[in-house]
């Protein structure tokens, strides 16, 4: 039967899983009352959509009904990101956020969510037997290499995370590629009774959404794509990027986090700036204070603060604006504490880290050898000071994994679909540049695109009413906004 599948495929340009998909079982949801107004169910996939009629694992889905049932238009699918966030918890903390799923938008539709193979409560992707011995594990290795020096240790302790996986998950490594969950999406798409797919992909999600896209074009109804990726880039790289350039070095998200933070400094500085940070020239100050952490590192009531933990507290800060002044309030308690080499421990307890890079790693090639991230983390430390080399080694167990899943998408980007598809990105964004997202957008067929004219990442944390408006305008009816832009609510620093 499978080689009648092929054969199709082939026949007609479908990917040759997405027609075994077609033959699975549809899942039989049965939605329960989950506290809050939000209901959960749990739905039975194939393992290997190869093997449809094989072994099942299940997902596990959460919803917010629709607030206007007689005027549903049905169910809109929402991916979060990451990968490696789940989507049940994401789904229930912001699903009544105004500024990203209005009361208008959630009148229309149910609002679904669901943790993707691999995550959370969904066929697990684990490397350790306990949350102790994951958190002992990850607190012991730096969140990259500050020097070469340090680098060999940092090889080794992913060799050893990479072993740990394959030791715990095994043949689940497999089957976890965001091809395999394009595939659930559209079983789970059929189980709500929606003929088409209605869909917000939120950062990674637009990667998954543009796989959907491509799998089955011809079930797009509307996708909106949120602080998108570059597909190609992502993926294979371009030319031969992927086996022998990082992937977010050849996505070029150093770029965008130094854009960012010039953003952040020329606001905190701007006149009536509510900014802790401010006073004096603020690239000065930034230089002098990555320094002095850098020759002794300081201890303050946020935590402590080395070279490695004051850059990747401020890259993760700058994804979210209406962190900025307390990431400002943080800077200048560095600034102004004295040195300290007392330790503090961060907490870890789900399974995200794992999860992330079981997931990236199936989805996209990777160099594997260790010198080239070497080579990297010098030149790009030179290139973009402070962010380069933090880029460079943020996915370095991909470097060592093993797991491989023979279905994983890497093309055709640009088949066309049954409706265009709607890309959001802010200007400023320090994780889906807008340079790269405009790249995304190109490569498939039919496309519109709003840039929100603001800093951060994704509506999720860039607060427009204009944005959400022209999304939600899209969501309903499948026609691309006429507007090109959009500004935010407000400044980060008002």
């Amino acid at each position: 039967m499978k080689s009648l599948l092929l054969t199709a495929a082939l026949v007609i340009g479908l990917a040759p899983a997405a027609l075994a998909a077609e033959e699975a079982q549809t899942p039989a949801l049965s939605w329960q009352d989950c506290q809050d107004g939000f209901q959960c169910s749990t739905a039975k996939v194939p393992l290997d959509h190869d093997q449809p009629y094989g072994a099942k694992i299940d997902l596990a889905l959460i919803r917010l009904p629709a607030t206007d049932p007689a005027k549903r238009i049905g169910s809109l699918f929402v991916n979060f990101g990451g990968p490696g966030a789940s989507g049940v918890d994401r789904l229930r903390a912001r699903g009544k956020w105004e500024w990203l799923f209005s009361s208008e938008l959630r009148s229309r539709f149910d609002v679904v969510s669901w943790d993707q193979r691999g995550i959370g409560r969904s066929a697990t992707v684990r490397c350790f037997d306990s949350v102790e011995e994951q958190q002992a594990f990850l607190n012991s290795i730096p969140v990259y290499p500050d020097t070469a020096a340090q680098e060999p240790a940092f090889f080794d302790s992913y060799r050893e995370f990479v072993r740990r996986c394959e030791a715990k998950s095994g043949d689940l490594l497999d089957h976890v590629s965001s091809a395999n969950t394009a595939r659930d999406l559209d079983l789970l798409r059929k189980a709500v009774g929606d003929k088409k797919l209605t869909y917000h992909g939120i950062s990674y999600g637009t990667h998954l959404g543009a796989i959907y896209a491509n799998m089955f074009p011809d079930k797009v109804r509307a996708l909106a794509f949120d602080g998108s990726l570059d597909f190609i880039g992502n993926a294979t790289g371009h030319g031969d990027q992927g086996r022998t350039v990082p992937l977010d070095t050849r996505q070029d998200v150093p770029r965008g986090v130094a854009e960012t933070f010039d953003q952040f400094l020329k606001l905190c500085a701007a006149p009536g700036a509510q900014c802790a940070f401010a006073g004096g020239d603020l690239k000065q100050k930034w230089a002098d204070l990555v320094a002095r952490v850098t020759a002794s590192p300081v201890t303050t009531p946020d935590g402590r603060f080395d070279r490695v933990s004051l850059i990747t507290t401020v890259w993760d800060s700058l994804a979210q604006p209406d962190t900025w002044q307390d990431l400002a309030r943080v800077l200048q308690g560095v600034w102004e504490a004295p040195a300290s080499l007392t330790a503090s421990a961060a907490d870890y307890t789900s399974n995200r880290f794992e999860a992330f890079n079981a997931v990236q790693c199936s989805d996209s090639d990777f160099p594997r050898d260790a010198a080239t991230y070497t080579k990297y983390g010098k030149s790009e430390d030179q290139r973009v000071p402070y962010w380069g080399r933090a880029v460079v080694f943020d996915m370095m167990a991909c470097a060592f994994w093993q797991g491989r899943d023979d279905d994983r998408y890497t093309g055709p980007w640009n088949r066309w679909t049954s409706a265009p598809i709607l890309f959001i990105n802010s200007r400023f964004d320090p994780s889906t540049p807008l340079h790269g997202a405009r790249d995304g957008a190109a490569e498939m067929a039919r496309t519109g695109f709003l840039t929100v004219e603001g800093y951060g990442h994704t509506s999720m944390y860039v607060r427009s009413a204009c944005a959400e408006k022209a999304k939600r305008e899209y969501l309903f009816t499948g026609v691309l906004p006429a507007q090109k832009t959009c500004g935010i609510d407000k400044s980060p620093f008002a």
